[in-house]
This record gives C-alpha cells, structure tokens and sequence, in this order.
C-alpha cells in the first residue's frame, strides 16, 4: 500500500510549502494513506524558514473528488464506519490547528473529504470552474460527523449546510465568493496558483505570531465558544520578541524583521 509520499507531495518554495494532491487520474481522490500524509505535514510543517502552505489538487480540472470510494468497500462493522470519521475529524483536526496559515487553491471539482479539507484551511481561493459540495445524499448515502458540519457552518451558516447537502447540489464559483465560503474567484487555474503564490509571500512577511494566535483563537471560538480560555494566547503575542521587535520597528519608521518568538 501507498504511503502517500508520491500522492500527497510537499515542496518549499522560499518561505511557503507546497502541498499537492496528485492524483490526476483519479481527479485526486483521496486514498487513507493521502490523509494521513496531510495530518503529519500539517502537525510539523517541513522546512525551518516555512512561515505559509499552500493547498492545491494536480491537474488543474479538480482539488479533490472526495475520499477514493473504493476503500469503502472494505466496511463491514460499525467500528468501521467510525473508525473512518474518527480519521477524517482528526486529519481535518490538524489542517484547521496547524500553527502555519493555510491557503486552499481550488480548481474545479471540490467535493467530499476535498471539500472538508478546505473547510479546514485558514483562507479559500476559487478558479472560476468551482463545483464544491457534498453530494452524499445522491451517491454514497453516508454522513458527515459534527465536527465537519460544525466547520461548514461556520462558514455558510446551517440554514445553507441543510440545503446544500438535502439538494446533493454543487456550489459554483460565484455563489460560493458572495456567501463567503472563497475569498476570491480568479479566471483559470494559472490565474489561481499565482494568485495563491501571491497571497502566500504576503502572508510570509507578516507577524508570525499574530497569524497563529488568531487562528488558534478562532478554533478555539468555533469548538468552546465566546467562555474559550485565550490567556495563554495573550501572553503569547505581548510577551514575544516580535512585539518588541514591532513596537521598535513602528517608532523607528523601518520595517520589522519576524522571528516567530
């Protein structure tokens, strides 16, 4: 069996890495060995200078058509079915508290585990040709756990959760930018990758510190609500050498210099 190193690739490009779903072929379903490789780079990102990641599916005609569906073949006890969403929530656990900001660029077809994979990511660029959803009520039959609906709800609300997934529709490009699932929509998939290459070195030359502690702040709003503890984040950020690196930099009219501490 595969252990995703040629189906799931990661590339440093600078002060940004790379995450490739590369299954063409297979419009870059995702195998169990795919997701598990995603977890681990998101758990420890490789590359000591790395400071954003960059998600995309290759191909340019899809990020990923969901889970492969032939493993599910293998199903045959109740342990197995959640064993499968205990997988998924934790995989999709690590994409949404990695410690770096994540960027989702989406080509195409974006459905299933691909969708969920998104909802995870910190912010979403779409191509033009965006068809994302879950169609599970018109193909599988199975379910999503809390833990995924709770991401997609927050993002579109539950009203829009019920409809999209009752319907088994696909959202488009434009539907998803003005309901604020995307950030942005570009023309083509070459448009979208530069795009992402673009938003990623700016995201590299900002605090750290402030990216990570936000995005920690808002998963823990998200799972424990406004009561979340965020003390320990406080402390973080003010106690750092980049606060009094930023405070210098601000009164000195130059340009701070980021060391994530």
């Amino acid at each position: 069996m595969s252990d995703g190193q040629d189906e799931l690739l990661y590339e440093v490009r600078g002060s940004v890495g790379w995450i490739t779903l590369n299954r063409p072929e297979s419009r870059n379903a995702l195998t169990f060995a795919m997701y598990e490789r995603l977890a681990e780079i998101c758990q420890d990102p490789p590359g000591e200078d790395v400071r954003v990641l960059v998600l995309s599916g290759a191909g340019g005609r899809a990020f990923a058509a969901g889970t492969d569906m032939r493993q599910f073949r293998a199903f045959a006890t109740p342990q197995d079915a959640r064993d499968y969403e205990q997988r998924i929530d934790r995989v999709l656990g690590a994409v949404e508290a990695c410690r770096l900001p994540t960027i989702a660029a989406i080509a195409g077809a974006c459905t299933g585990g691909g969708a969920g994979i998104t909802t995870a990511c910190d912010l979403r660029l779409a191509s033009a040709d965006l068809k994302f959803g879950f169609p599970i009520a018109r193909t599988l039959g199975n379910t999503l756990s809390i833990a995924s609906l709770s991401r997609l709800a927050a993002l579109i609300g539950v009203g829009r959760v019920k409809e999209v997934i009752f319907t088994a529709r696909l959202v488009g490009a434009e539907e998803a930018l003005a309901a604020g699932l995307v950030a942005e929509v570009l023309p083509d998939n070459e448009a979208l990758m530069a795009r992402a290459a673009e938003l990623a070195e700016q995201l590299a030359g900002h605090a750290p510190l402030t990216l990570s502690t936000t995005k920690e702040a808002l998963r823990r709003l998200r799972v424990e609500g406004p009561a979340a503890e965020d003390a320990d984040l406080i402390v973080e950020a003010y106690m750092s050498e980049d606060f009094k690196e930023g405070i210098e930099a601000f009164l000195g009219k130059r340009k701070p210099v980021w060391k994530g501490r």
